[in-house]
Parts: structure tokens; sequence; C-alpha cells
């Protein structure tokens, strides 16, 4: 019988893998792929070998043809794909040696926002970030990645310790935004990014932010302020996700695609703000189709911001950062 190989993408594989709406016609060239080798088990003196490659191949025009033509909806929808990489998986697959420190020594250890030293290609690093979660269980643990207070005082912790060892800091958001809960404001929700936006303004260390899925209000801002940011190609960053826009301008839901389109929180329009520096390619069709080339490709970027940055003196690295904040936004001065 003949033997078919399927590439590997080095995600969960069909008929795991997860598709959203309009990657259906990517799910149904692999429901083909099953058939076709259905068809090959019945006839074992037919050789499938060439349709099997056929399709596969054109998972990968068609992976390349829906990347193309993407609206801001649509990239929302693909921050938020289940199979896409989270902190987690993107630490395992950059770094080695990886030591998860935990607590803010305060009130208690925040699930939602990991962090501790690693190693990048031997150079010692702190790396944080949030962490959603990979399956029901784990996402309640995590608290779908939205951070109490103590996760940006954990965050902050931990930068402080990096800057005590002179170690530079990578910080990965990906949140739907800071928990909104009652006991959440109670502890100092706000003081606690404030604080943190204070202290990484002025830290001695460099900072290389990343934005590898949702960067949502001061839920990504308490652990975004830096020397460089970078923004995956599929991601978003604005102050309020687009179905909660939708909610308070339209009081339904219904507009979320609307408000996508009126929020201008692509990665395009972000860098055509000032807002990031540099937006990060995926592999065709998103990061969830290869985890380990989408590390590859990030690793590669955060490399080369820190070697900007770690060459020049703490306050020069600092007054930079703080010019360059001070120049975001538009206004006008009046002459009266």
């Amino acid at each position: 019988m003949p033997i078919f190989t399927v590439k590997s993408y080095n995600m969960p594989q069909y008929p795991n893998r997860q598709f959203l709406d309009f990657e259906t016609p990517i799910k149904e060239l692999y429901e083909q792929i099953d058939a076709t080798k259905k068809l090959a088990e019945k006839n074992p003196k037919i050789d499938y070998t060439n349709t099997i490659q056929q399709l596969e191949d054109s998972i990968l025009e068609k992976r390349k043809e829906i990347t193309s033509n993407l609206t801001p909806w649509q990239r929302v929808q693909l921050s938020r794909h289940p199979d896409r990489p989270y902190t987690l998986k993107y630490i395992e697959k950059m770094c080695t040696n990886f030591v998860e420190l935990h607590g803010d020594r305060n009130v208690k250890d925040d699930k939602a926002m990991v962090g501790g030293f690693a190693q990048l290609d031997g150079e010692t690093v702190m790396i944080m970030g949030q962490q959603k979660g990979v399956n029901t269980k784990m996402r309640q643990m995590r608290n779908f990645g939205m951070a109490n207070p103590e996760g940006y005082r954990k965050a902050l912790r931990l930068m402080k310790l990096a800057e005590k060892f002179n170690k530079p800091v990578i910080a990965l958001i990906d949140t739907p935004g800071a928990f909104p809960g009652l006991e959440a404001e109670e502890r100092g929700q706000g003081e606690a990014i404030a604080r943190n936006i204070y202290e990484m303004m002025r830290l001695k260390v460099p900072i290389v932010i990343v934005i590898i899925g949702e960067g949502a209000s001061g839920g990504a801002l308490g652990i975004g302020v830096g020397d460089k940011t970078l923004m995956m190609e599929n991601t978003w960053y604005t102050v309020i996700s687009p179905e909660s826009c939708s909610s308070i301008l339209w009081r339904s839901w219904d507009k979320k695609e609307v408000a996508a389109e009126q929020l201008k929180l692509t990665a395009n329009d972000m860098k055509g703000f000032g807002l990031v520096d540099e937006i990060v390619p995926e592999p065709l069709g998103g990061a969830h189709w290869d985890y380990q080339e989408a590390a590859n490709i990030l690793k590669g970027c955060i490399q080369k911001a820190l070697a900007e940055f770690k060459t020049k003196e703490p306050a020069e690295r600092v007054n930079e950062r703080i010019d360059k904040y001070c120049k975001m936004g538009f206004w006008e001065e009046s002459t009266i």
C-alpha cells in the first residue's frame, strides 16, 4: 500500500486543528486529503501520491490568498485563534533554560502573568507576558490572560530584578485587557498599571515589547513601555476591543466589524501612527500554522532590537525612551 506523508506544520494536526469561518476553504482541502487517503486504502494498487501533493500545495496557496486579503476584523479573529501560540509557547520555541519566577511578594502569584529568566542564544534575558491557557481548564486558571494588580506588580518585580543584574527585558503582550472585577479595583488595578508605566519609562536596561496577540487597553500598557515595540502581523493594539466599542456606540455587538475598521487597530495602522516600530511577519495564514517558524522570525527581530539598544549608555537609553513616548500622538498648539 502506498505511504503518504502530510507536511508537518508543527501545530495541532487535522482533524484536531480548528478553523475560523474564513478558513473554511482550507478545511475543505484537508477533507479532500482525508477522502483521498481512504480511497488509497480501498485501492492499494492505485498511486494517489501526486493527488495528495497537489492538495497540499493548494493548501499553501489558499493560506497565501487568505492572508493577503484580511479585513481588520479577520485579523482580530486570527489574534484570538484557539491554535495560536501564546507566551509560554514562544518562550519554549525561542529560549532555553527558562526559570519561571512566581509571586508579587504581596498578595499572590497571578497565573495570567508569567515570566522569568531564560537564555536567548546564550544571552540571559528576563522574558514575561500574559498567558491565556490552552484549554478550558487552563484558561480559567489563567483568567483568560487578564491580569490582576498582583500580576502587574509581579511583572514589575521581575523587571526590577532584571535591572539589578543588568539583563534586558522582553515583554510579550497578549491580553483582552486587565481584569475589570471589583476585587481588582479594590486592590489598586489602575495604580499598578500606572506604576508599571512610570517605572518602565526609566528602567536602565533595554526593553523590547512584542504584541503577539491581543493588545487591549491598560492591560497591554501595563507591560507595554519599551525602547522598541514590535507587533506581529495578525494582531491588534488599541484602547478597547471591537465588541466593547460596538456595544458602547451602537448598543449592540453586531457592529463589531465596523468598529474594528474604525478603530484602526491593525499592525499597519499602528506603524503608520508611529505607535509601534516594526511589524513582524508571520507564516502563511498566521502564526498558528507553524509555531517554530513564527518563533524563529520573532526571535530574529528581538535579537536585532536588543543589539541596537544594549550598546547604549543607560542614561542615553532612558532619555531616548522618554522622547519617543513624548512625541506620540497628534496635536495642535494654539497661537493665542
